[in-house]
Formats: C-alpha cells, sequence, structure tokens
C-alpha cells in the first residue's frame, strides 16, 4: 500500500476550479448553441467548435462528484459513516438551491419565454421536477440544465452500495462490475425494446461516477497517484476519435465515448489531488477560479433560462445568426449569468454549506438579524411637552 500523503489535506487544491470551469464551459456551449443552429451539426466556425461539447463538462461533473463524495470514505477504509448523516448532508446541500432554482426557472418560462420549443411547464412539469424524477417521465421542461441533477441524485442513492462492493470485493471489482453491466446496456439497448427504456437514465454516468470514487483512493493512500501524462494518453484517442467521427457521430453516440473518456478524467483528478502537474493546480487554485468554483453550482442551475431569455429578447431581434449573434451572446450573457449565480449562491447556496441542519441556520439568520433588531427596538426619547413662545 502507497504511503498516504493526502490523508491529512482537508480541501484538495484544483477541485473547486475544476469544477467553476467545468459550469462556465456549459454556459458557453449554450451560448454557442443559440447562435449557430442545427445542432449536432457543427454549423459554427472552427475555431468555436469545441464549444459544442458542452456534454462533456457534464461528464467531469459525475466523475468529480464520485471522486468528492468518495475521498471521506477512502480516508477511513472506505466507510461511509452512516446512511443517515450521508442522506441528510447530500439533501441539504443539493436540493435547497435546486428547488429555488425551480422556482425561478417556473417563473421565467411562464412569463417571459419557454425555454424548450415543448411549451411552458406544467403542473405535471413542476410535480416531476421537483421530486427529481424527470428522467422517468417525460415532461415540458422549465430548464435546460435539470436533466443531470436527477441523474446524480439517483447515483447518490447507489453511492453506499457502490462502498460495499469495495470493502468486500475491492475497487478493481466494484468499477469493473460496474462498467460490465453499463457496457450490456448499451450493447443491448438497440436490439432489446426493455433495455432501451434504461437509456434515458443516462446509464453510461453510472460508469463515469463509479471511475471517480475509485480515483478518489490516491487520496487515502490506496494506491499511488498517477503521473500527469497518463489522462493525456488516455484522452488522446477519445479526442482523435472524436475529431475524425465529427460532432454528429458523436452526439449520437455519446454512450461509448463517455465510457471511453470516464478513465481518462479519473486520472486527472487522481493526478490533480497529488499536486501534478503543479503550475496547473496553481491556476486552479487562483482566487478568481476558485471563487468561480465556490458557486458553480447555482451557476448551473440558473443560466440556462438567462441566456434563452437574453437570445429570445434581445439578440435574435436585433443580431445575426452565427458569429455576430455568438459574441453578443458571450458579451451579455456569461456575466449577467455570473452575476446572478453569485447572487443567487449567497442566499440559496452557501448558507447551507456554511450551516449544516435548520437549527444553526436559524441561529446564524438570528445573529445576522441582531443589529437591525436593536436598531428598531431602540426606546423613544422621553416624551417632552412643547414650551410655549410666551412667558
Amino acid at each position: 500500500m502507497a504511503k498516504p500523503p493526502l490523508q491529512g489535506q482537508s480541501r484538495l487544491a484544483g477541485l473547486d476550479g475544476i469544477r467553476g470551469l467545468a459550469a462556465l464551459f456549459v454556459v458557453l456551449h449554450h451560448c454557442w448553441l443559440m447562435s449557430f443552429p442545427g445542432f449536432p451539426s457543427d454549423n459554427g466556425p472552427l475555431w468555436a467548435g469545441w464549444l459544442l461539447y458542452g456534454h462533456f463538462a457534464v461528464v467531469v461533473f459525475i466523475v468529480l462528484s464520485g471522486f468528492s463524495l468518495a475521498v471521506g470514505p477512502a480516508r477511513h477504509e472506505w466507510r461511509l459513516g452512516g446512511l443517515a448523516r450521508f442522506g441528510h448532508r447530500r439533501t441539504w446541500r443539493i436540493l435547497p438551491p435546486y428547488w429555488a432554482a425551480l422556482v425561478y426557472s417556473l417563473i421565467i418560462a411562464w412569463t417571459v419565454v419557454p425555454q424548450t420549443d415543448a411549451g411552458p411547464p406544467t403542473a405535471k412539469s413542476v410535480l416531476l421536477y421537483g421530486l427529481l424524477i424527470q428522467d422517468v417521465f417525460g415532461a415540458p421542461s422549465p430548464n435546460g440544465a435539470f436533466w443531470s441533477i436527477a441523474i446524480e441524485a439517483q447515483l447518490y442513492v447507489v453511492f453506499p452500495l457502490l462502498l460495499l462492493v469495495i470493502r468486500r470485493f475491492g475497487a478493481a471489482v466494484m468499477a469493473c462490475a460496474v462498467t460490465a453491466l453499463v457496457t450490456a446496456v448499451g450493447a443491448l439497448s438497440p436490439v432489446v425494446p426493455a433495455v432501451a427504456l434504461l437509456d434515458r437514465f443516462t446509464p453510461q454516468f453510472a460508469a463515469l461516477f463509479a471511475f471517480g470514487a475509485v480515483a478518489a483512493g490516491v487520496v487515502g493512500g490506496h494506491w499511488r497517484a498517477p503521473a500527469p501524462w497518463t489522462a493525456a494518453v488516455a484522452a488522446v484517442p477519445v479526442v482523435a476519435l472524436i475529431a475524425v467521427q465529427g460532432s454528429v457521430w458523436t452526439v449520437n453516440h455519446y454512450f461509448w465515448v463517455d465510457l471511453a473518456l470516464g478513465p481518462a478524467v479519473g486520472l486527472f483528478l487522481a493526478a490533480l489531488a497529488a499536486g501534478r502537474p503543479a503550475p496547473l493546480v496553481t491556476f486552479l487554485d487562483t482566487r478568481p477560479v476558485r471563487s468561480l468554483g465556490s458557486f458553480s453550482y447555482s451557476l448551473y442551475l440558473t443560466h440556462a433560462p438567462l441566456v434563452v431569455t437574453l437570445h429570445e429578447l434581445v439578440v435574435a431581434p436585433h443580431v445575426p445568426k452565427g458569429v455576430p449573434a455568438f459574441l453578443t451572446m458571450i458579451a451579455l450573457a456569461v456575466p449577467a449569468s455570473l452575476l446572478v449565480a453569485w447572487g443567487f449562491a449567497a442566499v440559496f447556496e452557501l448558507p447551507f454549506q456554511r450551516h449544516r441542519s435548520w437549527g444553526a441556520l436559524r441561529a446564524a439568520i438570528g445573529e445576522r438579524l441582531r443589529p437591525l433588531r436593536r436598531r428598531t427596538s431602540l426606546p423613544a426619547p422621553p416624551y417632552e411637552p412643547e414650551k410655549s413662545a410666551t412667558p
């Protein structure tokens, strides 16, 4: 067993930066989609073609999610620390911002502009999206970015089982078992209608989540951190395949491309957790990038309705499609999305990170309001009758 050099570190440098940049990439991707119709065909300029693949930012999110959740268990022999505690922490972290963003998205979709061609959300949309089962049953979406949140929540449910398999049979067995099951779904889906029903759950994400959990073993000292170049070696064939086959083929084969890309992301995160390559870790841990990561979840939750609104009401009526529309969208939507997400996070995300229960949150709010209460409850000065001007 390798020496556990990372076990004492409470925060792993660079991971917040990865979250922030991935969320920003999704914002840019949606600006690209608004400006160059015809997806999955690449109808934009060559220099912007990479922005077509916003889906891969979600791939990074899923691997990173498995990695982040497994860091604590990896430091404690893959033990979760209690199902109830885990469930509470995940619910407290994910649901308050999500539900607030759902309300925000519904208001925009109902009063300003619908978010999809399916029309404005319905009562069914409110129910399904509120319960995070939008990938089980269909309904008009209030927010184009919400599809992955349901999948993430479902992966949280299976996470304790993944840890149990690791403890009993090892990380390699767990990763191979999940990958084999997912591969079977992908192979049978085109020919077995019952299996094809599982496609709505994006089953390859289960394997990506497992790759991330295995990679977290580096933090617990269960194996040595890989060299940074191993991630590049694993990614180069996938990138080459995408370049050769083109965007239409890639989008239609996301299942297999995601599976091929997942190990490269896992290797990259494992190297990053070990502080390599140092220049990249330093950049990702700079204050602006780290700050972006601190409200990346809010940015992901809130940007899509804003991007659609700015395009439909401001850009599309006045700016030609293509590069002019894209540059205008970048100039308007990116800073607006960042500003809205920052304010949203200050109210609906960060307080729930700092205070882990309703009692703690209420106490913090009470502490913030105490100076205001003191000012408003100052006793009035004693009444003095007005003196007459005449003696």
